[in-house]
């Protein structure tokens, strides 16, 4: 019986020392502690043993002195098994230290959580984004609300929304609510940010105003035929009632449609006429407080042409038109008018003045020869007129007929005696070099020159050439030799008299 309760007494106690031997080599530096984790762990394996029922009266002592020795053969025998494991298993945990879920943190709470918005069965919240979302990005927020006196916190949305504006609805006048907001993630939930107070549920009221858009403070101008689409948002708390009258009469429902929301109104035409036109009263009312606009509109679309157009005058290059303002305007200021030509000849019209203000002008530069018609448009806001005024004349520009007359001069006595300028000088030149002898003279009737050599006048000699040219006197001398010098004379004489001037010439020899 002993023999065979002896191995399962072995087994377990190598099963410990096998568990042990793990830690072992952590606890190396405590060697001395060893003796007293072997004590306790002595009755542990004792109690696992399935024959300590054979022998009932040797148990008491089996645990103070037999399994002692056990696990101390057991633990020599066990000790080179950690030995040889030792290398084995220490890389075993190496991989541990990996420990990535730890760092998938939740988010962090959501920032700036606020009340925007209270009605008399609703609220609506409004916050940021936490700072930090988390590896696994943020799956979106929870709101849950709890009332006042109350720890039974209820959520409002049954999945995540990513939107940072949640109104509640379906809430009782009068209740106090606690709310808290929670970011939601694939790591878990955060931190929830709540509201400080409760809000308490009650229609907040508000004065009526109306929020006229800038472009409509001012006239609305719409042409004949288009749309008119105005939308004019107000404010008011409860709900305002809205009304729209022209010259304190209901509207006419055939022609405008007039919708209503909770923070606007829409005036609507599908096709403006001018009588349409007009200021129309907005009031916006709450419980005897109004607020009132006025939007004035005017419908406009093309003057009529001109009227009485006449070619007043004709004269010269210049053509005078007259004309008066149209009979229609078109429901707008006429700002001027554009007058125009055509040439016979061409057919072509051509703008000659543009927004005119005055109803008259005069046309220049016209062309002699031709025949010229003429038309005005109207102009007003909306362009020029459909149609235009023709002038039921035409302008010929004829050539001007004039006459000659020359101006009487009084004639004036013009007759001179001849008179000299300028008068001959001394020169001296070199024998075989022509020289030339010059003088300046006037006179009317214009003299007769006369050259004398010596008192002895030069006639038709071709050594001698003389000229006269507006009054400028010259005699040359060709090749003069020694019997060429001398005093010579000019003389000039007409029918009032006569004069003289004269000059010494030498000729020298050759150098």
């Amino acid at each position: 019986m002993t023999g065979k309760t002896a191995p399962p007494a072995k087994k377990p106690a190598q099963a410990a020392a096998k568990k042990k031997a793990v830690p072992g080599p952590k606890e190396e530096a405590a060697p001395k502690e060893e003796a007293a984790p072997k004590e306790e762990a002595a009755p542990a394996p004792a109690t696992e043993e399935p024959p300590a029922p054979e022998h009932p009266p040797e148990q008491p002592p089996a645990p103070t002195e037999e399994p002692a020795p056990i696990h101390t053969e057991a633990g020599a025998e066990a000790t080179p098994v950690p030995a040889e494991g030792s290398p084995a298993e220490p890389p075993a945990p190496a991989p541990e230290p990996k420990l990535e879920k730890p760092k998938e943190e939740p988010p962090s709470c959501p920032l700036s959580l606020a009340v925007e918005e209270v009605s008399e069965n609703s609220f609506t919240l409004t916050w940021k984004a936490p700072e930090h979302m988390g590896r696994a990005g943020l799956d979106g927020y929870v709101v849950e609300i709890c009332k006042d006196g109350s720890s039974d916190w209820k959520a409002v949305n049954q999945e995540p929304f990513l939107s940072t504006r949640y109104t509640i609805p379906n809430l009782s006048s009068g209740d106090k609510i606690h709310v808290r907001v929670m970011a939601v993630s694939a790591s878990g939930t955060s931190v929830p940010a709540t509201l400080e107070q409760p809000v308490l549920i009650r229609e907040i009221l508000q004065l009526p105003k109306i929020r006229m858009p800038r472009h409509l403070r001012e006239t609305y101008i719409r042409r004949v035929g288009d749309a008119v689409n105005i939308m004019i948002p107000f404010q008011g708390k409860p709900q305002p009632k809205v009304s729209w009258t022209k010259g304190g009469q209901p509207l006419d429902t055939n022609r405008i449609n007039i919708r209503n929301t909770a923070r606007d109104t829409i005036f609507y035409i599908r096709q403006a006429q001018r009588g349409d036109s007009g200021k129309y009263e907005l009031t916006v009312q709450i419980n005897g407080t109004e607020d009132k606009a006025t939007l004035d509109i005017q419908v406009v679309e093309p003057p009529g042409p001109p009227q009485n157009l006449k070619l007043v005058d004709v004269w010269g290059f210049n053509v005078a038109l007259e004309w008066t303002p149209p009979a229609d305007n078109g429901n707008s200021e006429i700002k001027g008018y554009r007058v125009q030509k055509s040439d016979k000849k061409s057919g072509k019209w051509f703008t000659v003045l543009e927004r005119c203000t005055r109803t008259s002008c005069t046309i220049s530069d016209l062309i002699i020869g031709n025949t010229y018609s003429f038309r005005v448009f109207s102009e007003n806001i909306c362009g020029l007129s459909d149609s235009a005024a023709v002038a039921s004349g035409v302008a010929y520009i004829e050539k001007t007929k004039t006459t000659y007359q020359p101006e009487k001069i009084p004639q004036r006595d013009m007759m001179e005696p001849p008179k000299f300028t300028q008068p001959l000088t001394d020169r001296t030149t070199t024998r075989g070099y022509s020289t030339h002898l010059f003088c300046s003279v006037r006179g009317f009737p214009q003299p007769k020159i006369i050259w004398l050599k010596n008192q002895m006048e030069i006639r038709e000699d071709p050594k001698y050439i003389a000229l006269i040219d507006q009054g400028v006197c010259s005699l040359e001398i060709r090749k003069p030799g020694p019997f060429d010098g001398g005093v010579y004379t000019c003389k000039a004489v007409n029918a009032l008299g006569e004069a003289s001037v004269d000059c010494r010439l030498d000729v020298k020899g050759e150098i």
